[in-house]
């Protein structure tokens, strides 16, 4: 019998016992709680996105800041992905499906929105460029005089266009745009539109900017024409920003032929008070109407990309849409809007 050391070694148990294997050598603690702060993170970044795209889905622009966040609605299916994503690596099953659902109608509430899509059938009567433009307390006239003497627009409308800026719009365009409504001011207050066309009944809505109206006589046919401006959403400013947004949903809703309304709306289509005007005005948005409702047309200055639109030219169903474009003025925060549109008869 040979002898194996290992047995001498081992210590001896009494008759017996049982033996027990030796305690477990403790291992790393579990993974869970090291999850927990990338799932409360997950859950910040979907707060802003669920409460915005909530405010889109009912239809209203609430109060401070979300007339601000909504501008920024396409861009917030960025942190609902970042969201879903985190959710999907802290192995949440429910916070990754809430996650989800308000990815989804984050991303539904960003599709082109119009509130009417009745298009003009009946036979054309004329061609109309519109040409709508902001000019930023005067700076851009020269740049606004080189586009216009380019593009020929039949009508422009000029926001934010003071005395000094007035008078050089006048003087340059004294034979192609002789007609003209204003609200003659200094600053933003001042606002100016020219027309190739006859006009008449020239009004104001009441506003802290200027927003001229009048009627064109255009192949035959009275045109309302009307310049938006109200005042932008900022805080403390929103209650003025509806009012005044209301004041040209009321001059929209009768319906009493052609209608052209254009300018600097600082507003949205994720802004429910702007879809009001459409609805009450049975209006579609040319860039809608082209396919470019989602090109931005402010901030073009400073250290932010554009990433809204706010200046429109809405028509009624008495218009068709051509094209639409957009142009980069220098010495303004905006880009112009320029559209081209069939003005038709009766059906």
């Amino acid at each position: 019998m040979d002898f194996d050391p290992a047995l001498a070694a081992a210590p001896e148990r009494e008759p017996g016992t049982v033996a027990t294997s030796p305690a477990p050598i403790p291992g790393p603690p579990p993974l869970r709680p090291r999850r927990r702060p990338v799932a409360l993170l997950a859950g910040l970044l979907l707060v802003v996105p669920a409460l915005i795209t909530a405010c889109r889905l009912l239809d209203t622009d609430g109060i401070t800041p979300v007339p601000q966040l909504l501008s920024f609605l396409p861009w917030l299916t960025v942190p609902a992905g970042i969201g879903l994503l985190l959710a999907a690596v802290a192995r949440r099953r429910g916070l990754a499906f809430t996650a989800v659902v308000v990815l989804a109608a984050t991303a539904w509430s960003s599709l082109p929105y119009t509130t009417w899509t009745v298009v003009g059938h009946g036979l054309p009567l004329a061609q109309v460029r519109v040409l709508a433009a902001n000019v930023e307390f005067g700076r851009a006239t020269d740049a606004l005089i080189a586009a216009v003497r380019r593009e020929r627009p039949d009508l422009v409308y000029v926001s934010e266009c003071d005395r000094a800026c007035g008078r050089a719009l006048t003087a340059a365009f004294a034979a192609e745009l002789p007609h003209r409504a204003a609200v003659e001011a200094d600053g933003s207050a001042g606002s100016v539109l020219l027309s190739a066309h006859p006009l008449r009944d020239r009004r104001i809505i009441p506003a802290a900017m200027g927003m001229p109206g009048a009627t064109a006589e255009i192949a035959g046919r009275s045109v309302r024409v009307q310049l938006a401006h109200p005042m932008p959403p900022v805080p403390g400013q929103v209650d003025v920003w509806k009012r005044e947004l209301g004041r040209i949903g009321d001059f929209a809703a009768p319906r009493t032929g052609p209608t052209l309304i254009a300018g600097d709306f600082n507003a949205s289509q994720d802004h429910a008070a702007f879809r009001a005007i459409l609805k009450e005005g049975r209006l579609r948005d040319a860039a809608w109407a082209a396919r470019k409702s989602r090109a931005a047309t402010w901030p073009m200055e400073g250290p932010v990309p554009p990433y809204v639109q706010i200046d429109h030219v809405l028509v009624s169903d008495e218009f068709s849409v051509d094209d639409v474009r957009f142009l980069d003025l220098a010495g303004t925060d905006h880009r112009a809007v320029l559209a081209d549109l069939d003005l038709r008869g009766e059906r």
